[in-house]
């Protein structure tokens, strides 16, 4: 049971990457491609409607830590409560940005939360790197230095890569290659996820919850993952063509 539930949790991990970074490069690169507001309006229009599915794979992902690893789960908040806190208030700031810059009219009050719709996902990248990397350190008492910070860089730009091709994808229909070059970036974002999982294999199965725990967690778990599934279907089918939604 402990290595389905490390699958499992490996194939969360590297399925919001693949998913959801494209949300973080985009937003990355909201200025850079959206450089009047119409621009950025049709940007957020194109990433926004996939924003909850994918945010349902970080969700997912902690609840397999908090259940299947408990002790993993004490461990990543001690040693790295800085990049955690860090990592919340970077996704309250880009979900607050998204949701709020058409709330109320006026240029000023959408550049604000353009404003922040850009720090937020530049902040979960950097967030997400330094995690990445005191992981692969096996999570060092300082886990903000000069690797961390790399780390976070070399992430930001590999998630602003995925980012533009599904701009390409998305906003550029009828466009030949942009939906293998979408398939590609999106292998190349979760790719980080896989070899650190595959670098922290033996910890997480040494420390991975009793098989009791983990037959009930299956019990309770198992049956809802097809609605998951069939949720991430539906929105893909459902928003991955036509007119770009006009409320965002």
């Amino acid at each position: 049971m402990d290595i389905f539930w490390f699958l499992t949790f490996t194939v969360l991990l590297a399925g919001y990457f693949a998913l959801e970074g494209f949300d973080i490069g985009l937003g990355v690169l909201l200025p850079v491609l959206g450089r009047t507001p119409a621009g950025r309006d049709r940007l957020v229009g194109a990433m926004a409607p996939f924003v909850l599915a994918n945010e349902v794979w970080l969700v997912a992902l902690a609840g397999v830590l908090f259940g299947a690893f408990p002790v993993l789960e004490g461990q990543a908040l001690s040693r790295m409560y800085p990049l955690v806190v860090a990592l919340l208030l970077a996704w309250i700031v880009r979900d607050a940005g998204l949701w709020f810059r058409c709330r109320a009219d006026g240029a000023a009050w959408r550049l604000v939360w353009d404003g922040a719709l850009w720090a937020g996902s530049a902040g979960l990248a950097l967030a997400w790197g330094a995690i990445l990397m005191a992981v692969v350190r096996g999570l060092p008492a300082s886990p903000l230095d000069v690797p961390a910070v790399a780390a976070g860089l070399a992430l930001l730009a590999l998630l602003a890569w995925h980012g533009r091709a599904f701009a390409a994808w998305r906003l550029q229909e009828g466009r030949r290659g942009s939906g293998r070059a979408l398939l590609v970036s999106a292998c190349a974002a979760a790719a980080p996820a896989v070899l650190v999982m595959a670098v922290a294999t033996g910890h997480m199965l040494g420390n991975a919850a009793p098989d009791q725990t983990l037959s009930v967690l299956s019990v309770m778990v198992v049956p809802i993952a097809p609605i998951l599934v069939g949720a991430q279907v539906w929105v893909w089918r459902t928003f991955s063509k036509g007119a770009l939604p006009a409320f965002f």
